[in-house]
């Protein structure tokens, strides 16, 4: 008796294991990636959202673009953003215009230098449900997309924005 026990046992083990190994994942395991890999065409026509300087490492001035969802969603002010609206963040190195200073006769004057990068968030509720609805994307001046490590710092940084994830108000 205490055999068949001991094979029940073990073939029960075998299995179990060999159903863990044949069962595809779920869909929470097979989790979608974060980003993107192309730039949305059209972007640099969206409308105006709001402009940035960060200052510190950064030291860029940006232009916040929305899509038509996006910038309906800001004008309604009815947060959560919808599917379908993207933010996209333009940098460019933040640098001293000397043709404007010596006009202004005082070194006042900055403008946008070399493109650093441009970003996206892109909502999507059941695509990107691990990051709160939003994917993230981030290409370099050349268009290359960033690495998925870079990308995963996104979603940690942005969970602190009280606005549906969105650091940006609306400029009027």
């Amino acid at each position: 008796m205490e055999k068949i026990t001991i094979s029940t046992v073990g073939l029960t083990v075998v299995f179990l294991c060999a159903m863990a190994v044949l069962t595809p994942a779920t869909p929470q395991e097979k989790a979608t990636p974060i980003f993107m890999n192309e730039i949305p065409h059209g972007y640099r026509d969206w409308r105006l959202i709001s402009v940035a300087h960060e200052e510190g490492s950064l030291n860029d001035i940006r232009a916040i673009l929305g899509n038509d969802v996006a910038i309906k969603t800001y004008r309604d002010e009815r947060l959560p953003f919808p599917d379908g609206a993207i933010i996209a963040r333009i940098a460019w190195s933040h640098v001293t215009s000397e043709e404007n200073n010596e006009v202004f006769g005082n070194p006042q004057s900055f403008v946008p230098g070399p493109p650093t990068n441009v970003q996206f968030m892109v909502k999507d509720l059941k695509k990107y449900s691990a990051t709160g609805g939003w994917g993230f994307a981030q290409f370099d001046e050349d268009g290359k997309p960033a690495d998925e490590a870079v990308l995963k710092t996104c979603f940690p940084c942005h969970v602190k924005a009280s606005r549906d994830l969105v650091f940006t108000r609306y400029a009027p």
